[in-house]
């Protein structure tokens, strides 16, 4: 996620038709899976019991009306006994859930839990899968779920939660899946989302747009955006597919109208190339962004296919890009391991970047922002390591990049950058931790980084100035 500081400064019912008996889960049950993970900030976030391997959405939506039909289809393993489980999902009114096809009981509880009840219990070890049928009408937010367009149209984001708003899941980043859309709209509109369009349809008064992301997603990070799009579509050298989708008035936004053609005629592919020689190879089999013109405080790394808002620049595109490993491919495995997918996102787009594209001294733009905050205790007070509940987008857009030229400087460049494209090509398509990112490096150089790590990780106030300025940061 790229925020713009100029906004933000730093009763259950069987599903054959008759009334159902509770389905309450019971964390004491044996046969229960747990209603959440436990993440330090989210405890209630995902489910246990099983994993997800593939998603398949099916819908329709009007965007007049705002009414939103559709069955999502989830194709799991139980790794356990279950007589009961749970799916995150804030969505519209379940009409019916099916597992394995026969009839489930379900309950809706708390904020976001869906309470499945299957009419067999399922054994440990095999696969099942589970359809959920809903509809009705969907609400606009400002960035945690649906979002609606000046056009009409209206598209998903959010971070962390956005995906329970538009199909059930098990949202946590732990359990990653492929996913597939089917989506249904008036001729007229067009459907953009993450992955690879595989048909287009045009029947009668509606379109059909089915979309795949191959490679696997966490929730946040699935998307789909309804608008009547312009479309821009390239290839790289190497074949890799590039669409990008603007909505009607995104190349008229006064901040980037001379600017975005650049972006995407010549520098995307550039970019691209660019991110592959710190990280490895792109992981994904396609590559562009979904460009709104709705007033959004932030742009989102949606997987393959960033959503950007309309105050997008090319420091923001890099930005997302660069999450297209720092958060993507690899993602985190707690809330509080954000610095994983914040500290990379934004050092690479605020230095290295211009170190390498314009000539620009970063020592130098280093030194200049830690003499200007260096007697701020504000600037210092948010933890890298645990920013907290609340606090977790914040700090490490700021602090972070000054960490992670503080340890490129501490390092070297020959052991700095081959250690951290190691790491995250280590944990491709998996999840990974700032505690493990620590042990990591630590075994790449001879350098004792302790103190260093504890010093601008886990303390709330300036770093000692042993390492504050290191290496080539001396003055």
């Amino acid at each position: 996620m790229r925020r713009n500081w100029r906004y933000l400064a730093v009763g259950a019912v069987l599903l054959a038709g008759a009334n159902a008996a509770p389905a309450q889960a019971d964390s004491a049950d044996p046969l229960a899976g747990s209603s959440g993970l436990g993440d330090p900030y989210y405890p209630m976030d995902g489910n246990g019991g099983y994993h997800a391997s593939h998603y398949d959405v099916t819908l329709s939506y009007d965007p007049p009306s705002h009414h939103l039909a559709a069955s999502t289809r989830i194709d799991a393993v139980a790794t356990q006994a279950l007589r009961t489980f749970n799916l995150d999902y804030s969505g519209p009114q379940i009409s019916k859930v099916t597992v394995d096809n026969l009839p489930a009981w379900f309950d809706r509880t708390d904020e976001h839990e869906l309470v499945v009840t299957p009419m067999i219990p399922l054994l440990p070890g095999l696969p099942f899968t589970v359809q959920v049928d809903y509809a009705g009408e969907v609400t606009g937010t400002d960035g945690e779920g649906w979002v609606f367009s000046p056009s009409g149209g209206a598209f998903v984001a959010g971070e962390p939660h956005s995906a329970s708003s538009w199909y059930p899941i098990n949202d946590t980043p732990l359990d990653k899946a492929t996913f597939t859309l089917h989506a249904t709209v008036p001729q007229e509109w067009e459907v953009m989302s993450g992955g690879d369009k595989v048909s287009d349809t045009v029947q009668g008064a509606n379109r059909t747009v089915s979309w795949e992301l191959r490679q696997p997603v966490i929730g946040y990070l699935t998307t789909i955006a309804i608008d009547k799009f312009e479309f821009l579509e390239q290839r790289r050298a190497n074949g890799t597919q590039l669409l990008s989708a603007f909505a009607p008035d995104a190349l008229k936004a006064k901040d980037i109208e001379s600017r975005l053609p650049e972006i995407l005629d010549f520098q995307l592919p550039e970019i691209l190339d660019f991110q592959e020689e710190l990280y490895g190879p792109y992981p994904f089999d396609v590559a562009g962004g979904i460009f709104v013109d709705t007033d959004l405080n932030f742009s989102l790394e949606t997987q393959s296919r960033p959503i950007y808002a309309p105050w997008t620049d090319l420091d923001t595109v890099v930005h997302e890009i660069t999450h297209q490993w720092w958060g993507d491919s690899m993602s985190v495995k707690q809330w509080s391991d954000v610095c994983l997918n914040e500290c990379f996102a934004s050092y690479t787009a605020d230095y290295l970047w211009p170190e390498r594209k314009d000539g620009k001294d970063v020592d130098a733009q280093y030194r200049e922002t830690v003499a200007k905050y260096h007697d701020d205790p504000k600037f210092w007070e948010i933890a890298l390591q645990n920013p907290g509940k609340g606090s977790e987008f914040t700090s490490v857009y700021y602090r972070g990049p000054l960490f992670l030229h503080a340890l490129r400087r501490t390092m070297g460049d020959d052991a700095y950058f081959p250690a951290v494209r190691d790491f995250v090509m280590g944990h491709k398509y998996g999840n990974a931790s700032m505690p493990e990112f620590r042990q990591f490096v630590q075994t790449r150089t001879p350098h004792d980084l302790s103190g260093f790590f504890t010093a601008w990780l886990d303390r709330t106030d300036r770093p000692a100035d042993e390492f504050l300025y290191p290496g080539s940061l001396r003055s």
